[in-house]
């Protein structure tokens, strides 16, 4: 019997702009877009041990300077998010912003902000930065400890685009 292949977006009613009419992947052409400010902002977390976060905060992690070590491996990933996420454009980035924040006694808050004048959307360079942000965190850490838990990475809201701005819901 020969198997069927369905069109892809079929089920949802929409059509998928990453398959072509065979459902092969493929980079969408982004010629004929209009050049728009973009922003995106994700927000993700790292779930360590009290003893752990203490050291954190007093700077005395097995490796060295956590925070600012995973401050600045987020935004080299970031800058190379097309190198890493098959269909991504590359895009010149013009801002990148890596917050990470001790809170409470067990978790360190990742915050992302990527910002480009371009044709395409910069959502995930910021959900790239948070999450190498985040392994970085861990990579550090795991030497004291590897309970270690990195926790929901969300897309908090983005500008740009035809679609215009989207925020997450509170």
């Amino acid at each position: 019997m020969a198997s069927k292949r369905r069109t892809p977006g079929a089920a949802t009613g929409r059509r998928l702009t990453h398959v072509d009419a065979s459902g092969a992947a493929r980079m969408v052409d982004v010629t004929e877009k209009d050049v728009t400010a973009r922003r995106a902002v994700a927000r993700g977390g790292v779930r360590v041990a009290p003893a752990t976060l203490r050291r954190v905060k007093e700077g005395t992690g097995p490796k060295g300077a956590v925070l600012e070590t995973a401050r600045l491996a987020g935004i080299q990933a970031a800058k190379r998010t097309w190198e890493l996420i098959p269909l991504c454009h590359p895009i010149p980035l013009t801002s990148v912003r890596v917050d990470l924040v001790p809170k409470g006694r067990n978790r360190i808050e990742i915050t992302a902000e990527a910002t480009a004048a371009d044709r395409t959307g910069v959502e995930m360079e910021a959900l790239v930065a948070v999450t190498t942000a985040a392994l970085t965190v861990y990579d550090m850490l795991k030497a004291i400890e590897r309970g270690i838990v990195i926790e929901e990475t969300v897309l908090l809201e983005k500008d740009g685009g035809r679609s215009g701005p989207w925020r997450r819901e509170r």
